[in-house]
């Protein structure tokens, strides 16, 4: 679309290469680096994102999960992850397969330390740094927490570079998500925040968004997440951290909580990158369009499978609830904002829910003053007791003033003692 509308106005295409779907890391990569590596790929996350499916109690289906996970695990010699795998979900551990796995990572690790002590007695400092790095990434792949991150420390001492110590602190990130430590996390972001202080390339800056995005998903932080993940929708490059089918539902999930309808419109509704694969996620389009549409018995039948969806996934598991009920809240006052009054049976008929569901619900609600309505249960009426906005600030800048005034008086008693 860009590039025709430039096209039409005879103007020159921009240097940006703008994506809505990647298959593969970004188009600007620094050639010694291609030279060198593979494109990295959401593999290693994959493997905890299966372990986690495998331990939730809404999936149904687990046989396919399982065999998948041991194919990965298999292809990736990763033996303490499949001996912690076997704690945590309560299986059996196949004594020849890990013994097989541990030989493997064992020569392995005798290999890679070979390949550094090669590298300090006869070559440079890069390509000791190499050499600690493939080790490093060696360990985070097969699941030696501790080990892979004292590597990656050493590793991050002796790099030079900015672009290289980003690229660390990105890999770092992924060895947190992967094991979900919160606090290493949140450390590793800042730090790499601090970096991007001094100066970094647009690719990795728009990365770092999307691992900062996927953080704050994992501590409800909705508002946050939905402003970096609209910030990469164009540039969309993380493809090592989550797939862009999986970028997108994030994106829309966490929109619908946090946008006014003109922003949901513009940024989501109109955006051509999300529209794309909108259709290929289960439920998201009947959800997003279902609200801004007030078709809200389309939104609620959609809402229930996105639930299941959210359960599934081990960042959004843990705020399920919350969603599913914030959700509900912001259908019920949009509706809501349209009546003086309506019937009971109105309502739920528009939401396809039963009359005495949605007098329990709506219930709940307004004793938590989540709503701003009563329910007459004479006549089964529901009634808007929408509050009076210059009232309310009126109210609060008296409030304000009143916690200023303490405040000074608290200090004009320390100022004369």
């Amino acid at each position: 679309l860009l590039r025709r509308s430039l096209a039409r106005l005879g103007a020159a295409p921009p240097l940006l290469h703008l994506r809505s779907r990647p298959s593969a890391m970004p188009a600007e990569p620094a050639a010694a680096h291609a030279a060198e590596k593979p494109p990295l790929t959401s593999d290693y996350l994959d493997c905890a994102q299966l372990r986690f499916s495998l331990g939730c109690t809404t999936v149904a289906d687990k046989a396919p999960l399982k065999a998948q996970l041991l194919k990965q695990i298999e292809e990736k010699e990763m033996a303490p992850f499949y001996r912690a795998t076997c704690e945590a979900l309560g299986w059996e551990a196949d004594a020849a397969l890990l013994a097989k796995l541990e030989a493997a990572n064992a020569t392995e690790l005798a290999r890679l330390s070979d390949a550094i002590k090669t590298a300090e007695e006869s070559e440079g400092e890069s390509e000791i740094c190499s050499a600690m790095l493939a080790k490093a990434e060696f360990l985070m792949r097969i699941g030696e927490r501790a080990k892979a991150l004292a590597a990656l420390e050493e590793t991050y001492a002796k790099t030079v570079g900015l672009g290289p110590k980003l690229d660390l602190l990105l890999t770092k990130l992924r060895l947190a998500l992967f094991f979900d430590d919160k606090k290493l996390t949140a450390d590793t972001i800042d730090a790499a925040k601090g970096l991007l202080d001094q100066g970094g390339d647009w690719e990795r800056r728009n990365r770092l968004k999307v691992y900062e995005a996927v953080f704050h998903i994992s501590t409800r932080s909705f508002k946050k997440a939905a402003d970096l993940l609209l910030d990469s929708v164009a540039t969309f490059t993380a493809t090592e951290l989550i797939s862009y089918n999986t970028f997108v539902l994030y994106t829309v999930t966490t929109s619908l909580l946090s946008l006014p309808r003109a922003d949901l419109k513009s940024k989501v509704i109109d955006a051509p990158e999300i529209l794309q694969v909108l259709g290929e996620i289960p439920h998201l389009a009947n959800l997003l369009n279902g609200l801004y549409e007030c078709r809200y018995r389309t939104l609620m039948e959609a809402l229930v499978g996105i639930v299941d969806s959210l359960y599934a996934d081990r960042y959004m598991h843990a705020h399920t609830r919350f969603y599913w009920r914030e959700l509900r809240v912001l259908a019920y006052n949009q509706f809501l904002e349209s009546y003086r009054s309506v019937s009971l049976a109105g309502m739920a008929t528009s939401f396809g829910v039963s009359a005495d569901f949605l007098d329990k619900e709506l219930s709940g609600f307004i004793a938590a003053e989540r709503l701003s309505c009563k329910i007459d249960k004479v006549n089964l009426v529901v009634s808007s007791t929408r509050p009076d906005k210059q009232s309310a600030q009126f109210h609060s800048a008296i409030k304000q003033g009143d916690l200023l005034l303490n405040r000074l008086q608290k200090l004009s008693r320390v100022i004369n003692v």
